[in-house]
């Protein structure tokens, strides 16, 4: 709802509402298609700031415990010290008419986020999770190191044949032997440094008296994701307008080009995926076919010092994806105070589906005949883990239900939304949400809200994947061969997105019209996701549970309304005028004229450095800052280019005739690309700098400003304005790079 009237847009909040929804969707669930711009009804621009931080996840592994008659390995909750994944988002958008007819909008955002997120799923016996502990006899325990092979290529627990876990332990001679029945899964998490996307997205309208036709696209960018997309779509109003049919059409074309963690190749397959391998002896690269319905993966080849071959050193998975789809909307006013709205969607996606930093573990299981306990091993020497593989194609139908009502007495409105998604992956999911939008006077609006969510796993959603074989004996009890009894599946994933889960939040938004057609809004949601809040029940273990929230505020500025009458902006005489003739980036040039007045303006800063490396102001070469740049070390990593952008919002808001008080909070963005020292040693053995070699980025709230500016002097041709003020350090100063033989 807009201002303080709830009943007056009700066919507006319904589009306002099911897009709010659609931007949450593509925040929380990455690889969805892309939303673009929103036609609106009034000129206005808008500017957004939100955090979406993730609650720290429980992990488990074993540890050892030596008894007098055997050594055992208990399962134990691990700490957790990884920084769970965080995401800043800044969005701004603008809506204009160009006549009377045709109107622009124009949507930017850009999210950062980083930090620890589940790469697999497995048995804490697998011992992927490896204790870290604080003290050299290894009693306080401090930490976990994930890895993607389980137990270095022999998996530390007894499989039955129905595949449920046994935990393991030692004799006295030394002899693995199986213990109790232990089906408890964990998360094997992995940190990932900072990244940024960007996406800028347009929409053009032409309205007629009773229909609307609008053509938009956009483009979104990441280091290791593109997408392009466009869409046309349209409105058209029956029944004096209290019948609207909205349809649209939209295509997206995406492309995947990622850099796979250098630090795993050794730990995790890729084979699926791989069009070549490594010649060891001469390092020439040879084709092979790939097993997987999208996407390849292209490999580098280098010298290995340390074990006199040659290797692979680089990995890059490519893949293509395309989207198509379409919506049909029906909303109808049933009365002077009801709104209905139903409206179907279908989206086709094809090609490359899958997550490039997702593994499933999988392992081989022999049984001789009788035999009911077996130790498996990884399916592929040392590796057990593997990039997943999703299928090529999904269909995916949605239906949703909408109903407002204003309600008169209490001058309020409420909303009630209901919706179904279908797939041919094998989910089906229901959302029930509502919220109650409530004037208080004096500008203020207040909105609770509640939502409920729950989805089904998808077909291909596992925990763990097995090849199951038993071996064929001869009379004389020696081993001729062996026969399949199950083998690994085409599709698989753990990626829990995928799982059967159901997640409840709760949240407000307050919203504060200050002058008319200028508002702040600021809003905050509180989830919970666990398995056992799935409709039905059968959800993932409680391994997977975990909190997040959503925090956010907005300044919203309608033109139009700026600009009528009766607004606080407008009849000023020529002079008093609230923008300044200073130049660009001159801060504090101005205040506002009179006691009441307030004020909003946006300002975007960037800066770049490249060039050559100096000493004071001598040129230098690249072998000397690697060799005296890293206080005596050499450097693995030398940089090359670094950028800075800032968006800076300046609030202002004057309670006297000659004091203006301004707070400007801004978030801020920074990029560095480096250049790899190809001979530096590093201490875990390996060779090169490569894994610091790629573009490194980071992003978020920076500091806040608060300022007081006074009229000293004030003349129709002189003023002189006095400013006092600070800066409160309110930016994260605690986000990091992922951990590496690098860094």
């Amino acid at each position: 709802m807009t201002g303080n009237n709830p009943k007056k847009p009700l066919q507006q909040s319904r589009g306002k509402t099911s897009f709010s929804a659609l931007t949450a969707a593509a925040l929380l669930l990455p690889g969805l298609p892309l939303v673009s711009a929103q036609a609106a009804e009034d000129d206005s621009v808008d500017f957004q700031y939100s955090h979406y931080q993730e609650g720290k996840r429980d992990i488990f592994g074993v540890i050892t415990i030596i008894e007098p008659t055997r050594i055992n390995f208990p399962v134990t909750k691990l700490p957790q010290n990884l920084n769970p994944i965080e995401v800043d988002s800044v969005h701004g958008s603008s809506r204009f008419s160009l006549t009377d007819r045709i109107k622009f909008a124009f949507n930017y955002t850009q999210d950062t986020w980083s930090g620890a997120t589940p790469i697999g799923t497995t048995n804490p016996s697998a011992q992927v999770n490896i204790p870290r502990f604080a003290d050299a006899d290894k009693t306080i325990l401090a930490g976990a190191s994930p890895y993607a092979s389980a137990g270095n290529g022999a998996p530390k627990f007894f499989l039955d044949r129905q595949l449920n876990y046994y935990a393991t332990a030692f004799d006295t001679n030394f002899n693995r032997v199986p213990t109790t029945r232990d089906n408890r899964l964990t998360h094997v998490m992995s940190y990932a440094s900072p990244e940024t996307r960007k996406q800028g997205d347009f929409k053009l309208s032409y309205q007629w008296d009773e229909a609307v036709l609008d053509i938009g696209g956009g483009i979104s960018l990441e280091n290791d994701y593109e997408s392009r997309f466009a869409n046309v779509g349209g409105r058209f109003d029956f029944n004096q307008k209290q019948t609207t049919v909205n349809w649209g059409v939209s295509y997206t074309n995406s492309d995947t080009v990622a850099t796979l963690d250098p630090d795993g190749l050794t730990y995790f397959s890729t084979e699926a995926y791989d069009n070549s391998r490594c010649d060891e002896l001469d390092g020439k690269l040879i084709p092979q076919e790939t097993n997987v319905p999208a996407g390849y993966i292209e490999s580098s080849c280098g010298f290995d010092e340390a074990n006199g071959q040659f290797a692979r050193t680089n990995a890059i998975l490519h893949g293509k994806r395309q989207d198509w789809g379409a919506q049909l909307g029906l909303s109808q006013v049933l009365d002077r105070n009801s709104l209905l709205s139903l409206d179907l969607g279908y989206t086709r996606s094809t090609g490359y589906l899958a997550n490039p930093y997702k593994i499933v573990y999988g392992y081989v299981v022999h049984f001789k005949p009788g035999q009911e306990l077996s130790n498996p091993v990884g399916f592929a020497g040392n590796s057990t883990g593997l990039l997943e593989i999703r299928p090529d194609e999904r269909n995916l139908f949605n239906w949703h239900l909408g109903y407002d009502r204003f309600i008169e007495p209490l001058d309020a409105a409420l909303h009630v939304d209901y919706s179904f998604a279908h797939d041919d992956w094998g989910i089906n999911a229901h959302t029930f949400e509502a919220d109650w939008v409530q004037p208080l006077g004096d500008g203020w609006t207040v909105t609770p809200r509640i939502r409920y969510y729950s989805q089904s796993s998808a077909d291909f959603y596992t925990t763990g994947i097995f090849e199951v074989r038993e071996d064929i004996l001869d009379s004389n009890g020696n081993i001729i061969s062996d026969k399949l009894l199950q083998e690994f599946p085409e599709h698989y994933s753990s990626d829990q997105r995928l799982s059967g889960f159901g997640t409840l939040s709760g949240g407000v938004t307050v919203e504060k019209q200050f002058t008319k057609g200028i508002s702040l809004e600021t809003g905050f949601e509180y989830y919970t996701h666990q398995g056992s809040l799935k409709i039905g029940g059968g959800g993932e273990q409680d391994f997977a549970d975990y909190d997040y929230w959503v925090a956010n505020a907005a300044l919203k500025v309608k033109l139009d309304a700026i600009g009528a009458p009766g607004s606080n902006h407008g009849g000023h005489d020529e002079h008093r005028h609230h923008h300044s003739n200073s130049p660009a980036g001159v801060m504090f040039d101005h205040t506002l004229p009179k006691a009441g007045d307030f004020m909003a303006g946006y300002r975007f800063m960037r800066s770049d450095q490249a060039g050559d490396m100096l000493l004071g102001s001598h040129k230098v070469g690249l072998e000397t800052v690697n060799l005296n740049g890293c206080e005596g070390r050499e450097c693995a990593v030398t940089p090359n280019f670094m950028a800075m952008s800032m968006h800076m919002l300046d609030l202002m808001y004057a309670p006297t005739d000659w004091l203006t008080l301004m707070l400007m909070p801004q978030w801020m963005d920074m990029e560095m690309k480096m250049t790899p020292n190809d001979n530096v040693q590093l201490s875990g053995g390996g060779h090169g700098g490569h894994g610091a070699g790629h573009a490194h980025q980071t992003g978020g709230i920076g500091d806040f400003g608060a300022y007081a500016l006074f009229k000293a002097f004030d003349h129709s041709n002189h003023h002189l304005t006095l400013s006092l003020g600070g800066t409160a350090p309110t930016g994260d100063v605690d986000i990091v790079l992922r951990k590496t033989g690098v860094n």
